[in-house]
């Protein structure tokens, strides 16, 4: 699994993408921030095409159900890793997810 950073990108099911902003500025992937324990969540989604009467865009994305490092950890917060899946407010409630499209790395890895 790979190790997320700022520059990584992660959507909403229907291709929103989240706006990543790292909490620490020490530990980078070529030069770009890693994500730590919950800097995926909470975040601003942008340009989510799905609209309607009765349907909410995702807008802002929600806690992770899976996606921090087991045993890597950066100032005491766990790494976020590739395998990143969670939910976001948009339409239906606990059914649009956000995940990883691209880790845009391939130089660190690690186990959950």
């Amino acid at each position: 699994m790979r190790w997320i950073h700022s520059g990584s990108v992660i959507t909403c099911d229907h291709d929103g993408r989240v706006e990543n902003r790292p909490s620490q500025r020490w530990v980078t992937v070529t030069g770009v921030p890693v994500l730590v324990d919950d800097d995926p969540e909470g975040r601003t989604i942008v340009a989510c095409p799905n609209y309607g009467p009765t349907v909410k865009p995702c807008t802002k994305t929600e806690s992770l159900r899976v996606g921090y490092s087991d045993w890597v950890r950066v100032g005491g917060q766990r790494v976020v890793l590739d395998s990143l899946e969670g939910f976001t407010n948009g339409t239906p409630p606990n059914a649009v997810h956000h995940t990883v499209r691209d880790a845009r790395q391939r130089f660190l890895g690690a186990d959950r």
